[in-house]
């Protein structure tokens, strides 16, 4: 975190040519188990990790918004935007094109969600913004929440306007499903904001209440392994809005508000009334809310193998009922559960991204040089392996 604090200073004040008023991070996230249960308003269980993405800021004395990154392109310094302008932005309106700021609209669609929050954007100072980040992008580990927090906290602060960590993810959530254009669901925003040490953080998607759940790997002789495969995904577009409009479909068919309303008891009657793809849907969603909650008591009664095949099944549901997993998923997880995981699954929205997988720490190095062999031995690229820890949400740093 310090060399990353350094870095992003010392870009603000090249870029623009003054001290940034101070640093706020945010961490991107692994989802533990709950996928595409979100915006089903079902349950999650995500944690924060160890890996942030850091908003070095400062005010202007005009009502200009400039975004820079360390991973921009050095022949653009910045992304320059007129806060009148985001302030009356509407979807499917004239005015800016979120769609052409390409990674930029993800701060950019957070200053504009802020004025749905109270922010006059045609009387709020300007600000300069640098982002860094060591958050895989495209590893369904979260990225864009992370920008998202990390430019919400700093514009909250910077601005006065006060919202509570809750609201701060309802803002997040509104620039990435309104402005990016991305239907995703409120999980991502609530983990990397809501984050403790050593705990996931159980999310009702209907309610938005929280509650902390102690995770136990430390003391089991466990963590958690990212296996990033490289394959990208790219949820503003494709499959994963295929997937939410099938579901959408599912639950009007079956009268209820949302698949939340529906339980394993019901699977019967909506597997005579659905055509057979949208009863796979289905059966997902349904059977992954429960895994939620068994992995819940499962992690409550410190029984991580019971944890492990909970994570095993859900890939199993990932994988033929949503269809949202690749090959190198597949792969990552094979080769992990045959290497000593309790159990693994692919994590984040699909079609491309991470595995994870539950591994009693003596085992990773075995795992690690197994998933490198396999992959190279089926012709896909070297994945990147990594652990991660349960870590602090969002915060200032400097």
């Amino acid at each position: 975190m310090t060399d990353l604090r350094d870095d992003v200073r010392q870009a603000f004040q090249e870029r623009y040519g003054h001290k940034p008023l101070g640093i706020w991070s945010a961490p991107g996230r692994v989802n533990l188990i709950g996928e595409h249960t979100d915006y089903n308003e079902g349950f999650v269980l995500p944690f924060a990790i160890d890996r942030r993405t850091l908003v070095a800021a400062g005010p202007r004395n005009d009502s200009t918004l400039r975004i820079g990154s360390t991973f921009d392109d050095p022949d653009s310094l910045y992304m320059e935007l007129e806060l009148p302008d985001l302030h009356t932005w509407q979807p499917d309106g004239e005015g800016i094109d979120s769609s052409a700021l390409e990674w930029a609209a993800y701060p950019a669609g957070v200053a504009w969600a802020l004025s749905r929050y109270g922010a006059d954007l045609s009387a709020v100072p300007g600000i300069d913004v640098m982002i860094d980040s060591n958050v895989p992008v495209g590893a369904g580990l979260s990225s864009s929440a992370a920008i998202e927090c990390a430019v919400a906290l700093a514009l909250d602060d910077m601005w006065r306007l006060g919202l509570t960590r809750p609201q701060l993810a309802q803002v997040g959530r509104l620039a990435e499903n309104d402005f990016v254009g991305a239907p995703t669901g409120i999980m991502d925003q609530s983990a990397s904001l809501l984050g403790t040490p050593d705990h996931a953080v159980l999310l009702d998607c209907r309610s938005l209440d929280t509650e902390s759940v102690p995770l136990g790997f430390r003391e089991a002789g466990l963590t958690i392994l990212v296996i990033d495969t490289g394959v990208k995904h790219e949820h503003a577009t494709g499959g994963y809005g295929e997937r939410r409009a099938s579901c959408e479909k599912a639950a009007l068919l079956m009268g209820v508000p949302a698949l939340r309303d529906l339980s394993v008891d019901d699977l019967d009657r909506a597997e005579a009334k659905l055509s057979n793809e949208t009863f796979r849907r289905l059966r997902h969603v349904v059977t992954e809310n429960q895994r939620v909650l068994d992995a819940v008591a499962a992690l409550r009664t410190n029984d991580h193998a019971a944890l492990g095949e909970l994570l095993d099944a859900s890939h199993r549901s990932m994988r033929d009922d949503f269809e949202i997993s690749t090959p190198e998923l597949d792969l990552a997880v094979e080769i992990a559960q045959q290497n000593g995981a309790l159990g693994a699954r692919m994590t984040g929205g699909g079609f491309g991204g991470a595995a994870i997988a539950l591994v009693p720490v003596d085992d990773v190095s075995r795992v690690h040089v197994a998933v490198d062999g396999g992959f190279a031995e089926h012709g896909f690229g070297q994945p990147e392996t990594f652990t991660v820890t349960a870590s602090e949400g969002a915060a200032r740093d400097a």
